[in-house]
């Protein structure tokens, strides 16, 4: 191993007290066209490997291409959201590279020429708000997926042979350039988050992807330079590869400013290279040293024609925009009456449009938050989840609240609730009846439970005569002991109160 892979890393804090971090993101977007870019193969997850292919997805000789009508329109709806100009004239490029899962071995791409480009999006962390100015939006096709079997990385070096599917090669992408973020400081890490994160939330309300990270149908590639505090010069980037939630975003970020950090701590050079996350260690390892564009040959592409979307038709697809995410966020405040913490809480988990779809499907919005950003909040940290792909959904979620405004259960016979919702035991009713979960408001049960937490604290009962009522907390809660949780707390304070007042 060389000095660089060996170097300590420097704490964050030292970081960022003598650098200037510059982003740079790379959101590629899996559109959910029923057929890929370029051909007429379905776009199916999940499909038997190979199965959704044809000459044209394969590079077969003589094959033509076709360009995919929705996906243009996808593109123009997704620039138009990030505030980017439409090229009124725009074309593919070929990209040329050699990649095992790459059937052309060149890529039907956009270069000088995208479809859009000259935007921004504005991203509040920590009640700050950072422009995120976006350099282009661009079209392309998604490559296929290489299996690397044997040895234990899951990567090509060290397996015993490989595998590919050529079913994802083809699928149209949009890919989204940001320009360098610079001026986050300490807060870059949560910056990178915060853009992924609303533009992931952009994209489902468009309606163009269901922008499963989990399913690589939105990944993100890290870019991450250091410079002297500051000198306002850019400094040498990394640029780590397919990250693929949003915690990994975050932790990407960190560990790559504290290793660029340790290697010009050396008085070394940082090499412009690309990099793999590994998301079990957390940590980053050199890939290929990264090509510059005039080293993928790019070249209009022969076989297609250009785009020019008509002014009437990129206004027409104007007027289908969702909400701007930044006036909706004020708007569900507003109507939730959320406090300005509140909300910049829901939004930095990721959870606004969870909790939104919950207050939807009949909870109460401080329920809903309340559930998201406690119980679940926490069981996505605990495993290394992101929050939405737990496995619950916020109409579950719904239904737990209607269990527990009904008296059925409470908070904490709500929590083993969740615990089945986890384990995929069945729907929230169908776990209460599996488990006996339901609360006791049986008269005599209650009535014997009371007797013996009386008899067994014979102080406290005596306390409660002499009319001191707020020792009865120590009797309840004997009750729900002796009931597993499962007594009606307030029938039990009144039977309390009845027999010893």
């Amino acid at each position: 191993m060389t000095r660089q892979e060996t170097a300590e890393l420097i704490p964050f804090d030292d970081v960022v007290a003598s650098y200037d971090p510059a982003l740079g993101l790379e959101v590629h977007v899996e559109l959910n066209t029923l057929t890929k870019m370029f051909c007429g193969c379905p776009t199916e997850f999940g499909a038997e490997p190979n199965s959704q292919v044809c000459p044209t997805c394969l590079g077969m000789p003589g094959s033509m291409p076709v360009v995919n009508g929705k996906a243009v329109e996808s593109a123009i709806r997704i620039g138009l959201a990030l505030n980017c100009e439409i090229a009124e004239w725009c074309r593919f490029a070929r990209k040329n590279y050699f990649y095992p899962d790459m059937p052309k071995n060149f890529q039907t791409s956009q270069y000088d020429e995208p479809i859009c480009f000259e935007g921004y999006m504005d991203v509040e962390v920590d009640g700050e708000t950072f422009r995120v100015e976006i350099e282009r939006a661009h079209m392309e096709e998604d490559t296929g997926k290489s299996l690397h079997v044997g040895g234990a990385t899951g990567r090509i070096h060290g397996a015993d042979y490989s595998l590919v599917d050529y079913n994802r090669a083809g699928i149209p992408l949009i890919e989204i350039v940001t320009k360098p973020i610079t001026g986050a400081g300490a807060k870059a890490p949560e910056v990178a988050r915060a853009y992924v994160a609303q533009l992931r939330d952009l994209i489902v309300a468009l309606g163009v992807s269901d922008a499963r990270m989990e399913q690589g149908s939105i990944r993100a590639d890290v870019n991450l330079s250091l410079a002297p505090k500051g000198s306002g010069v850019l400094g040498t980037r990394t640029e780590t590869k397919n990250v693929n939630s949003l915690r990994s975003v975050e932790r990407a970020v960190r560990y790559e400013m504290s290793r660029h950090a340790a290697i010009l701590g050396l008085g070394d050079k940082i090499l412009q290279e690309t990099r793999h996350w590994h998301e079990d260690t957390g940590v980053t390892t050199s890939g290929r040293e990264k090509s510059d564009a005039e080293d993928y040959r790019y070249f209009p592409e022969p076989d297609l024609v250009p785009v020019a979307p008509s002014r009437e038709w990129v206004e027409e697809l104007r007027a289908t925009l969702p909400e701007n995410p930044t006036a909706k966020r004020a708007r569900l405040q507003a109507e939730w009456g959320f406090s300005d913490l509140e909300m910049r809480d829901t939004v930095g988990a990721g959870a606004l449009a969870l909790v939104e779809q919950t207050i939807a499907a009949g909870a109460s919005p401080q329920a809903a938050r309340k559930w998201w950003l406690s119980e679940l909040a926490r069981r996505a940290n605990d495993t290394g989840f992101e929050i939405d792909a737990l496995g619950v959904t916020p109409e579950q979620v719904a239904a737990v609240q209607a269990l527990v405004d009904s008296g059925r259960i409470n908070d904490k016979l709500a929590r083993q609730v969740f615990d089945g919702l986890l384990a995929g035991e069945g729907t929230p009713e169908e776990i209460v009846a599996a488990r006996g979960l339901e609360i006791v408001s049986d008269e005599g049960a209650l009535s014997t439970a009371v007797d013996n937490a009386i008899a067994a604290n014979p102080d406290v009962a005596d306390k409660i005569r002499d009319g001191k009522v707020a020792a009865a907390g120590a009797l309840i809660g004997a009750v729900m002991k002796e009931m597993r949780g499962q007594a009606d707390a307030g029938r039990v304070r009144e039977l309390i109160l009845e027999k010893l007042t």
